[in-house]
């Protein structure tokens, strides 16, 4: 099954754009298929309209509700329909994977001040946030989730572990990475991945990721119960340098 993505934007020309290289650009047209329409083709008076003032005053445009509702229903097909907007529920890991073993995904990017509230309580519409900040439109966040995605689909990445052990997947972020040069500039890959022990390695870069994860997203331990803790293995620190 080929997972099936539609981004309804204000500007078609945007994509792939950096979905078009590397893991992404060489599984498009295999693993998954890419379809941009213009909301604007969507718009029914002369000027081909899609935004107007803000109704109660204020700064900017808001996209309208009902050329918005043209352009979903062209393409409502069963797959979830995303609107990147920063008042979405914050993206994380877990949805990722459930929309990357699904057939695909529908993405309504916004521009301006943001989309007609009303378009939320019309349609099956999911608001989702790559991030606590502001974009000019929503592509970017769009490329964000398709690439997110794409990298989890069968064969895409290769070897099938590679989607394994990855940051977030265990409420973690991942443990620190190593290869040769053993040594450079007086610094050495710790010792205990040079050991061979597997349950070792394996104690020891759980415990790196608890520790990583503290000090780096409290938040992160926060959400999840708190510290996790490590296997007993009596494995430690043995970063050396």
């Amino acid at each position: 099954m080929t997972f099936a993505a539609t981004v309804l934007t204000l500007y078609p020309e945007m994509f792939p754009g950096p979905l078009g290289t590397s893991l992404a650009g060489r599984a498009l047209g295999n693993a998954w298929s890419l379809d941009t329409r213009n909301i604007r083709d969507f718009a029914t008076d002369k000027h081909r309209s899609v935004d107007d003032t803000p109704a109660g005053g204020g700064a900017g445009m808001v996209l309208k509700p009902d050329v918005l509702a043209a352009a979903l229903d062209s393409v409502s097909d069963g797959r979830p329909m995303l609107a990147m907007t920063p008042r979405g529920r914050p993206l994380a890991q877990a949805r990722i994977r459930d929309l990357a073993v699904g057939p695909g995904a529908i993405f309504l990017c916004g521009r301006f001040e943001g989309l007609d509230e009303r378009i939320f309580e019309a349609r099956d519409l999911e608001p989702v946030s790559i991030g606590d900040y502001v974009l000019s439109g929503g592509e970017l966040g769009a490329m964000v989730i398709l690439d997110a995605c794409v990298r989890l689909l069968p064969g895409v990445m290769g070897a099938a572990s590679s989607g394994e052990e990855e940051s977030f997947d265990e409420g973690l972020l991942e443990y620190p990475h190593y290869t040769r040069p053993v040594t450079w500039e007086g610094r050495t890959i710790p010792e205990v991945l040079r050991s061979g022990d597997h349950a070792r390695i394996a104690a020891w870069r759980h415990e790196q990721a608890i520790r990583d994860t503290r000090l780096r997203r409290p938040d992160l331990t926060l959400r999840h119960g708190g510290a996790k803790q490590a296997p007993p293995s009596g494995a430690h620190d043995d970063n050396e340098g």
